[in-house]
């Protein structure tokens, strides 16, 4: 690992964020008009969710807002990505949009504005009404045409405060891990599922691409966040290659393949034919997703490692993904993952900064210039406060300072990285983990829901508000 850089300092107009997700924290399921959506299913599903643990109420940013705002502000961010409840804007996924529901948007966004913080609006973030999943949800071409709709109406609201727009984050979750394992909502187990839902996600980032285009005033950016896996090989003997090329197929190229380049990586055909033969794929589909970009989101928290096996792995897989019997891998039951030596955070995820330069510079390869933001990057501990109060996180700060310093590297490099969101700005519903799994950089006491910035919280902010990364042990 390279030896990190004297005094890493950033481009003056750097943006120094951090996001959050709309069922994560915002609570309030019930009211003015929201109705469930498949994680409100999928959470209150028994033997689903860690201890049956959901976001009922989580931690009530619906009504706590300003002062979360308040406390961004004072921490120094510039930005804040937060994700819209389509069920709370379009309750069935269907027909006029809530004006009460839209309305929390409109009072989010205009706080953000009021205290200097750039607002980026992600439009799904996996919370699917529950209506359309009834009606197939992503596996379901029509699930892309209500995308659609319901991005013009957001755009339609916001568009003209708000100029940062992401369509899916992170597509691979939906689709592998709602529709292949099971381990994240609807919870369905079913591979061809899985690939239909993939394809149908990236017809609805096309198509809400152009809805929002079709409202919203043209300087505005319109992007997508995939958690794009750096996939390393065990060896370099061929049977390792072609794994790793398989498991990049599945976890990469069947995104931004159709997205950066308007087709399916052949390879990603072959591999799957046993399954399906991508019918669903209709005429003018891959130039609909292939829409330009003004940016693209990149997530990473780890890399991942893998050999060819030498007998089909059968049941749960060392992916870092979730225990299930059923795999989000469909047709890579020939393919081993391995933990990657390392130190590693709560989630057993190593902690591997490398990895986050490796991906910036792929993507610098795979569509010269256009311009990219980290837009989650965290880690979780098992953090606690102490005798006084104070919540200190060391291994945080160490993260996010070796992270940061790959991304300062790879703009050294020629990566036109334009901004940083960390994951997350306060500790959350951690989806199937519940609450036992903090991501934070502000402590959360969940029976008071009382908000207390953790040491990272500062370190963050100081970077922030300089420009310059702290030392990781500077006292702030």
């Amino acid at each position: 690992m390279p030896e990190p850089m004297s005094s890493v300092s950033f481009p003056p107009a750097f943006l120094w964020g951090a996001a959050t997700s709309a069922y994560q924290i915002e609570g309030a399921v019930r009211e003015d008009g929201r109705t469930p959506s498949i994680w409100d299913t999928f959470s209150h599903t028994p033997g689903r969710t860690a201890g049956g643990e959901h976001g009922d109420i989580a931690v009530d940013h619906y009504h706590r807002y300003r002062e979360d705002v308040a406390m961004m502000a004072e921490l120094g961010l510039s930005a804040y990505r937060f994700s819209i409840s389509w069920s709370r804007v379009q309750p069935t996924g269907r027909g006029p949009a809530v004006q009460r529901g839209l309305d929390f948007y409109r009072r989010l966004v205009d706080e953000l504005l009021a205290h200097g913080i750039k607002p980026a609006v992600t439009l799904y973030h996996w919370d699917l009404p529950q209506e359309l999943e009834d009606a197939g949800g992503w596996p379901e071409r029509d699930t892309a045409y209500r995308f659609a709709e319901y991005a013009q109406i957001v755009g339609e609201a916001l568009g003209d405060r708000v100029e940062q727009w992401i369509t899916l984050n992170e597509p691979w979750c939906s689709a592998f891990l709602g529709y292949g394992s099971g381990v994240h909502a609807p919870g369905r187990t079913e591979p061809v599922a899985t690939l239909r839902a993939a394809h149908h996600l990236n017809l609805a980032h096309g198509l809400g691409t152009s809805a929002l285009r079709s409202v919203m005033p043209a300087r505005n950016s319109v992007a997508l966040s995939l958690n794009s896996s750096v996939v390393r090989p065990v060896s370099q003997d061929a049977a390792d290659l072609a794994a790793a090329r398989k498991i990049d197929d599945l976890a990469n190229g069947v995104f931004h393949g159709p997205i950066l380049h308007g087709a399916y990586p052949e390879s990603l055909y072959a591999a799957t034919e046993l399954v399906t033969d991508w019918s669903y794929v209709l005429e003018g589909d891959l130039a609909a997703i292939n829409q330009p970009l003004d940016a693209l989101g990149l997530n990473y928290y780890t890399p991942t490692l893998v050999s060819a096996a030498e007998t089909e792995v059968d049941g749960p897989r060392a992916d870092g993904h979730g225990a299930s019997e059923h795999s989000p891998w469909p047709c890579a039951d020939d393919v081993m993952f391995h933990q990657t030596p390392g130190d590693r955070t709560e989630m057993g995820w190593t902690i591997d900064p490398t990895g986050l330069h490796e991906l910036i510079m792929r993507y610098t390869r795979e569509a010269p210039g256009l311009p990219l933001y980290i837009t989650e990057n965290g880690a979780a501990y098992d953090d606690k406060p102490d005798p006084d109060g104070r919540v200190h996180d060391p291994e945080r700060i160490a993260y996010l300072h070796g992270h940061l310093c790959e991304v300062r590297r790879a703009i050294a490099d020629g990566a036109d990285v334009r901004g940083y969101y960390l994951w997350s700005l306060m500790d959350n519903f951690e989806w199937a983990y519940g609450y036992g799994k903090r991501f934070g950089a502000v402590y959360v006491d969940y029976s008071t829901l009382t908000r207390t910035p953790k040491s990272s919280a500062y370190w963050y902010g100081k970077a922030a508000r300089t420009g310059v990364l702290p030392a990781v042990d500077e006292e702030i």
